[in-house]
């Protein structure tokens, strides 16, 4: 079943088009992941399936509904954290729930129970920056499954960690995504990491008619120990590699 249907999708601005009759979709519970070269659009794509962007044409379904140009149907986490410093971690997990109309003390309440479904409770009366780099971005995806655990779009958001971190918490939000049920759609430039979380993998080249590649990931192989160092691994990305150079 399809949770995200992306239909003929263009937009332009002025006179250069940027994404041009793209189709795909994400199945429920799947991770799709989309990777390409700067400027190609990618970031456009999501601005334009969270609303904040109306396409030129095409149209946008979430759950067999449109979506298109209508914000706050899905959440949007970018690179950085954009956690309040000020507010404790328990505090900036609750404003998503504030915002909706939750007072603020149940809004605590179920805070602090979502932070113990994420292993995240020991940290509920710290502060930001008193937490990693890596810790800030679990809070993060946290909050950002509040603002709407419906679908879920990833900026590059562990692009900054270090290569350490970042293994803990793709681990870590695999192990999340499959416990709740998530779909989400990531953004990445790195091809390690789309091969590791991806269900299925969409390369967008910039070409003249900005197509659409499909690559799907085995998962059989894609949960077994050590598939990082795995052949098949390096097939994977000698193919993505291959692909995005033509």
């Amino acid at each position: 079943m399809s949770k995200l249907v992306i239909e003929n999708l263009s937009k332009s601005f002025g006179e250069q088009t940027i994404l041009n009759q793209l189709n795909f979709h994400v199945a429920q519970n799947e991770i799709v992941s989309i990777i390409g070269p700067s400027g190609v659009g990618k970031s456009t794509l999501f601005n334009l399936i969270a609303g904040l962007l109306a396409p030129s044409s095409g149209e946008i379904l979430l759950d067999n509904h449109p979506i298109t140009n209508q914000p706050g149907n899905v959440a949007y986490m970018l690179q950085k954290d954009l956690l309040f410093p000020y507010k404790t971690i328990e505090k900036n997990i609750a404003l998503p729930l504030i915002l909706k109309g939750v007072k603020k003390g149940e809004a605590l309440k179920q805070a602090h129970l979502l932070l113990e479904e994420f292993d995240l409770a020991h940290v509920a009366k710290a502060y930001p920056k008193a937490l990693s780099g890596g810790m800030r971005q679990r809070i993060a995806l946290v909050r950002t499954y509040l603002f709407s655990a419906n679908f879920i779009l990833l900026d590059e958001p562990f692009s900054a960690l270090d290569p350490f971190t970042k293994k803990e918490i793709h681990d870590w939000y695999l192990k999340i995504h499959e416990q709740l049920n998530l779909t989400t759609l990531f953004i990445t430039h790195d091809i390690d990491e789309a091969i590791k979380l991806s269900h299925r993998i969409y390369l967008l080249k910039g070409s003249g008619t900005h197509d659409f590649e499909e690559m799907v990931i085995d998962q059989k192989l894609r949960k077994t120990i050590d598939f990082e160092l795995s052949d098949a691994f390096l097939n994977y990305k000698k193919s993505i590699m291959h692909r995005l150079s033509q």
